[in-house]
């Protein structure tokens, strides 16, 4: 039987600890933390991406009709998430904090707004649109399943004598 990490805290504050450093982690590529963090959160968004790598091919094209301001009906095909990728989706946004796209130093407001027009939930966009792809294509590469993430140790905390290591995606 395989033991869990508790990190003495409980239940609500480890969870909350675990979905804030995988948004983190997912947001920007790579965190410091210490052993133990980055041991139980390895498994966290390994779990995540697996199941976003699984289900990200699941869309639908549907026929959407729509009026503009002048009475012009138009129809244009959309792409919509299939059973399982919207399942996956809400299990997903269930375990990560949401993180919302920052403007960019010296980038216009209105160059902003067209960047980030239609977006939502970018971490979740991140995920199915970036990683899964490439973590697909690794597998089928390599195949392999997992191995999404990387621990390096790195240094020893002044003061209580942690290890602090690396995690980042590979």
């Amino acid at each position: 039987m395989a033991t869990v990490a508790k990190m003495n805290r409980p239940t609500k504050e480890r969870l909350s600890l675990l979905r804030n450093q995988a948004s983190s982690l997912l947001w920007d590529g790579r965190i410091t933390t210490t052993s133990a963090k980055a041991k139980a959160l390895q498994r966290y968004v390994e779990r995540i991406l697996t199941l976003a790598v699984n289900t990200h091919t699941d869309t639908i094209t549907a026929i959407k009709n729509s009026v503009d301001d002048k009475g012009v009906k138009t129809k244009r095909e959309v792409l919509n998430d299939g059973p399982k990728k919207l399942k996956a989706r809400r299990i997903i946004m269930s375990k990560l904090f949401d993180r919302q796209e920052k403007r960019l130093p010296k980038e216009a407001k209105i160059s902003f707004v067209e960047r980030t027009k239609g977006i939502n939930h970018p971490l979740i966009e991140k995920i199915f649109n970036v990683y899964a792809p490439k973590y697909a294509q690794r597998n089928k590469e390599n195949n392999q399943k997992g191995g999404y993430t990387r621990i390096y140790n790195t240094e020893v905390r002044r003061g209580d004598a942690a290890q602090l290591c690396l995690v980042e995606l590979i």
